[in-house]
């Protein structure tokens, strides 16, 4: 399934993406949760409720034109986990920048790093991203697949890691380098207001399949920046639900980004950082495209 979050006015709206349009949860069946957290939340039985519900309504797909999306979960309950230099090659370049604070200057590191950025950060396709955030002008992006945790748990094996997951999304894991690098630690420069956009959707584990086939591709302003498939993961969805899992219990909902690849800003010589008028596009296939613009 491909669940989003539409806002019609200032009402929040679950619903799922069809062939025929976006239908609302609610006009399926009143009983339905009103948020994709609450869908989440409500696990496989809610998922079968749906499908049920589809198979059997009559419901009228909202006019394309009535609403804007939202990010699938517009507000976490908690920060996004996240993951650092999760791409070899990526990993490289952060470290030639000398702006790597982390893991004592080692190139690859031998565990994951995890930080997170605030869920006020979070916005959705097609809102704006706001540069005076960045008061260095060294805004960066950083094009990443999200997972969302479905059954929650701690001490996760890596075995059982993958009946944990719900589904997937896109993340722009926007950064200001400057305020990362002045700071020695990474939260203050990721998670400033509009730095965290999400989106289209929020798909389902059972619909996207084998998620290390998946391509994640970064645009910005038409160039292509950024281009790899997450089989590329230094480490890899199990083992980074495992370690996070280890001391911290993970709930339903609970979003991790999984870490980007080669291609950043940051890694130009000299840096393309984002400036207002830019338009950034990050595309995972079978999960949608993410589109901003930097105001």
């Amino acid at each position: 399934m491909r669940l989003v979050t539409v806002a019609r006015g200032d009402q929040e709206i679950a619903a799922i993406d069809t062939p025929s349009g976006v239908i609302a949860l609610q006009d399926l069946a009143p009983d339905l949760p009103a948020s994709i957290l609450g869908v989440v939340q409500g696990g496989p039985a809610i998922l079968d409720r749906i499908a049920k519900a589809l198979s059997e309504g009559t419901a009228t797909p909202l006019a394309a034109d009535s609403f804007t999306l939202k990010a699938p979960i517009p507000r976490p309950t908690k920060n996004i986990f996240c993951v650092g230099k999760n791409y070899v090659e990526h990993a490289k370049e952060f470290q030639d920048s000398g702006f790597d604070q982390s893991s004592g200057g080692q190139e690859v590191p031998d565990l994951p790093i995890v930080f997170t950025k605030a869920p006020t950060s979070v916005i959705g396709t097609g809102a704006d991203v706001i540069a005076a955030h960045d008061a260095d002008g060294t805004l960066d992006y950083e094009g990443e697949l999200g997972v969302v945790i479905g059954r929650g748990g701690r001490g996760i094996s890596k075995a059982a890691a993958y009946d944990h997951v719900f589904g997937y999304t896109v993340i722009n894991d926007i950064t200001a380098r400057q305020a990362q690098n002045a700071h020695k630690q990474w939260f203050l420069g990721k998670s400033a207001d509009t730095f965290c956009p999400m989106g289209p959707a929020l798909v389902t584990a059972d619909e996207v399949g084998d998620v290390t086939s998946l391509r994640l591709v970064t645009v910005v302003n038409g160039e292509k920046r950024q281009d790899a498939v997450v089989s590329d993961l230094i480490f890899d969805i199990p083992t980074i639900i495992a370690t996070i899992s280890k001391a911290i219990t993970l709930e339903p909902g609970d979003i991790i980004a999984t870490g980007t690849p080669v291609g950043v800003a940051l890694g130009f010589k000299p840096p393309k950082y984002l400036k207002p008028g830019d338009e950034v596009t990050v595309e995972i296939s079978r999960i949608g495209v993410l589109r901003n613009r930097i105001v």
